[in-house]
């Protein structure tokens, strides 16, 4: 993390994030970044960024860190009567629990979502993804397609997860930006608002031609009826904006047979979907897309099909995501009388 050239201003930022989502390490670790490049020229204040220093290392369980924090404030600000009783608060009263490990270094045995998310992915699993192909696709002949056939990568295979390159023009991705900004809203779970999801999205129906548009190039490229499709949905991630691991499927009637997620940016830093149960993570590119099948044949939900979108450290995340469903996929993708297919 501290390889990054993030500005003090926007570590700043990434570590208020972090610290009421209640990751006070993560929190600790940012704000102690900030600290070592705030410059001349930052908007951050120093009073504000040792508050926080102090607070996140008490809450994590850091006491004497914390003091020497607080100790740096009150040298600041030495008429402060607040701060001097929060530095005897953590003199005298030790009603948070003191942490065995150090706060100065990162748990490497985190989950593999946040690993994935730092970049840290298996050799092995990179070695597997460079024996898989790319080829030239016609969606399964696919009239449409015969002579403008689709750029096809493989990015794993089991489950398939395939990327298509250059499915979207730039221009498309603009109107399709510019329709959604005056509609956005805060985007929610099947639980409602919740801090596992931080971004904004609408529902696009199709009464524009570019987004009709859109939603029959994913036809002609997935070959699967848009019968009972869900309307595109448009989604925008700020910084520090994510959607932590989650399933696109569960085990309703009509259920999400696949994902079909188009990205129209580029992310700096972070922004990356990545599968946690089976090791890949797949870096944004403005323009390509990537697919796969939430359920297996048999109708059962792919466990390995988890999935989440990392937290957003510089740059802004646009995508584009069609989620089909069951019906209509009968004669299209058969059922299988198998429990393991």
């Amino acid at each position: 993390m501290m390889e990054m050239s993030l500005s003090a201003d926007k570590a700043y930022h990434v570590g208020l994030v972090a610290y009421y989502e209640n990751k006070f390490q993560h929190a600790f670790l940012w704000f102690l970044y900030t600290l070592n490049t705030l410059t001349e020229y930052s908007t951050t204040n120093k009073k504000d960024l040792l508050h926080y220093l102090s607070l996140s290392a008490y809450r994590f369980g850091s006491q004497h860190v914390a003091i020497h924090f607080c100790q740096q404030l009150l040298n600041l600000d030495p008429t402060n009567d607040e701060v001097k009783v929060q530095l005897s608060l953590y003199r005298h009263h030790h009603f948070m629990r003191t942490s065995n490990s150090d706060i100065f270094t990162l748990n490497t045995e985190s989950s593999k979502y946040e690993a994935l998310c730092r970049g840290e992915v298996d050799e092995r699993t990179s070695r597997r993804q460079r024996a898989l192909s790319c080829r030239y696709s016609t969606g399964g002949g696919n009239p449409r397609l015969m002579y403008a056939p689709v750029k096809e990568e493989v990015e794993w295979d089991e489950p398939r997860i395939i990327r298509y390159h250059d499915i979207i023009s730039d221009r498309e991705i603009e109107i399709l930006k510019n329709i959604s900004r005056p509609l956005l809203s805060r985007s929610v779970t099947k639980g409602g608002i919740s801090k596992i999801r931080t971004s904004q999205s609408v529902f696009l129906e199709e009464g524009n031609t570019v987004v009709a548009r859109v939603n029959q190039r994913i036809a002609n490229i997935t070959g699967l009826s848009m019968e009972s499709a869900e309307h595109l949905q448009v989604q925008n991630y700020g910084i520090g904006g994510r959607y932590e691991p989650h399933y696109d499927a569960e085990d309703n009637e009509n259920e999400r047979i696949a994902t079909f997620l188009i990205y129209m940016s580029d992310v700096e830093i972070g922004g990356a979907t990545v599968f946690p149960k089976v090791g890949v993570s797949l870096k944004p590119k403005m323009g390509s897309a990537v697919f796969w099948y939430n359920l297996h044949k048999n109708g059962n939900v792919d466990l390995n099909t988890e999935h989440a979108g990392c937290p957003v450290l510089r740059g802004n995340k646009w995508v584009a995501n069609k989620w089909i469903h069951e019906f209509g996929q009968e004669f299209r993708r058969p059922c299988s009388l198998s429990y393991w297919e």
